[in-house]
């Protein structure tokens, strides 16, 4: 492979992981100062940008090397390192690992498909592309963040233009939608700050660096016992936990194709990462504690969420719905503490980040943005339309599924494997998930795609565009890779988890000898 030849050759000296945001970053600002009559160098500015940070993060993954012990002999490389204000104990320090390098690929991908699905945005389009590229430069400095502090701003960065891009550019009760979702993330956050503040002074070391927090830091039991679970359920609420979900289907449905991609593709994720990054990390204790009563939780996430998709009669309801219950899997392979459920949790994140992302570039941008419609009963027979598009969506309804052969069946099989070994119970309740996710998703497919064409209207539909099809054939054709060579990622998460799962397991211990 080519990428993997040019990452073996990637020059030392580098900022790469900062040149990821700083890259969107300075898009966003160009676009700032171009005429607002020139749209069309606005969606080239957006999509050169996004595509040379999404190369950037593929080199980095295919340089990693599974060998080196990396910074302070955590597996942490491509480590960068500023004093920013050493007064207070925050520093720039940002790094990459076996858990957050498949989340910066996964963002680089949809934020290039959704730049690419973006090109019909006519209203206000500076305005659009700036707020998308400075949503995505957050997520991409939460993935890389090793100061806490810097997680938080770049975490309030990720958030905070959503509410203008779902109210503004969004449809179905966008104001509602916008308003729910930020009222919820904020909640979210406020807890995640508490906590943060609290670890700060609690460790003894009046540092917000996570790497010397998860050394050093002296953190009690009654601590942990503490403070973990605020941080834990704040992270949780952008992960769709229940019973905080129902902002999730609401702005998922709300928002326009491209930020419907990355809130369910990729903000969703930085919900889960940040519990396992910062919480679980640094309170190993308070994980110990508290994770097996939120395992319980996340069979209501797994089966609700599953079961409620089922009886949607709104497109995008469907697949909010069922993100509410992929999500809830992650958070149950977090719950399990050990290796295979952790790495599970690592896959599914990045398996239902591309899926999501292409589910809602069939439903938001081929189907909704033609018809004009998501409503089951006013559609059928679009597959004799627009072939295309159905191909695609059976591709990610098969990867929804856990077919074997996508990426979705390595990841749910990793998680019902790590779950199986901690919570028995848990997983068989759980895969009740299963066989009603076969049901809605091949239900979906029939009344969309299959059938007689119901409004005559939708014989005349204008057909797909190069880039759409290009945008989709490159999502579609991911999962099917990871899929087919799961390795590409196994190890990789694996060889990530390693050092959580040793604390976790440290911890355990001591508590059996208390």
């Amino acid at each position: 492979m080519y990428i993997e030849a040019l990452a073996r050759n990637l020059p030392d000296g580098v900022p790469w992981l900062s040149l990821t945001w700083l890259i969107t970053l300075a898009a966003a600002l160009v676009i700032m100062v171009l005429p607002r009559q020139k749209k069309e160098a606005m969606r080239w500015v957006a999509t050169i940008a996004s595509g040379l940070s999404l190369l950037i993060t593929l080199l980095l993954y295919f340089s990693y090397n599974l060998n080196d012990p990396g910074y302070r002999g955590l597996g942490l490389q491509f480590v960068e390192r500023l004093p920013w204000m050493p007064q207070l104990g925050i520093s720039y320090l940002v790094g990459a690992d076996g858990i957050n390098l498949p989340m910066l690929i996964l963002t680089g991908f949809i934020i290039f498909t959704g730049s690419l699905i973006s090109w019909n945005i006519e209203e206000r389009t500076k305005e659009y592309f700036v707020l998308l590229l400075l949503l995505v430069t957050g997520v991409y400095g939460v993935f890389m963040a090793l100061d806490l502090f810097l997680f938080f701003v770049f975490y309030e960065l990720a958030v905070l233009p959503m509410y203008l891009l779902i109210g503004v550019w969004g449809s179905t009760r966008k104001e509602y939608g916008a308003m729910k979702l930020t009222l919820y993330l904020m909640a979210g956050s406020a807890a995640v700050i508490i906590a943060m503040v609290a670890v700060y002074f609690g460790s003894g070391m009046r540092t917000f660096d996570m790497v010397e927090l998860a050394l050093f830091g002296r953190f009690t039991r009654e601590f942990q016992a503490l403070f973990f679970l605020p941080m834990f359920l704040g992270f949780a609420v952008l992960a769709g936990m229940f019973p905080f979900h129902t902002w999730s289907p609401t702005g998922h449905v709300a928002a326009p194709t491209a930020v419907s991609m990355l809130h369910a593709g990729v903000l969703m994720k930085l919900g889960s990462y940040g519990a396992l990054r910062a919480a679980m990390w640094l309170m190993p204790e308070g994980a110990q504690l508290w994770l097996p009563w939120i395992a319980i939780i996340t069979v209501a996430n797994v089966v609700y969420g599953a079961t409620i998709a089922m009886v949607q009669r709104d497109f995008k309801f469907v697949i909010g719905y069922s993100s509410v219950s992929h999500m809830g899997l992650v958070v149950m392979a977090l719950a399990t503490m050990n290796t295979i459920g952790l790495s599970g949790a690592v896959l599914q994140m990045f398996a239902h980040g591309i899926m999501t992302g292409l589910f809602f570039a069939v439903v938001g941008r081929m189907v909704y943005d033609r018809t004009h419609t998501r409503q089951f009963p006013e559609l059928g027979g679009l597959a004799k339309v627009m072939p295309f598009a159905a191909v695609l969506f059976v591709i990610g309804g098969l990867s929804s599924m856990g077919m074997p052969g996508f990426a979705g069946f390595i990841a749910e099989f990793n998680i019902f494997i790590g779950v199986w070994e901690r919570y028995p119970l848990i997983a068989i309740i759980a895969a009740l998930s299963i066989p009603i996710t076969a049901a809605y998703v091949l239900r979906v497919t029939y009344l969309v795609f299959f059938g007689e064409v119901k409004d005559p209207h939708f014989l005349d539909l204008p057909p797909l565009t190069g880039r759409e099809k290009f945008a989709g054939a490159m999502l579609a054709a991911i999962l099917i890779l990871v899929g087919v060579y799961p390795t590409i990622m196994t190890d990789m998460a694996a060889d990530g988890v390693t050092e959580i799962v040793a604390r976790l397991q440290q911890a355990a211990q001591g508590l059996a000898l208390r």
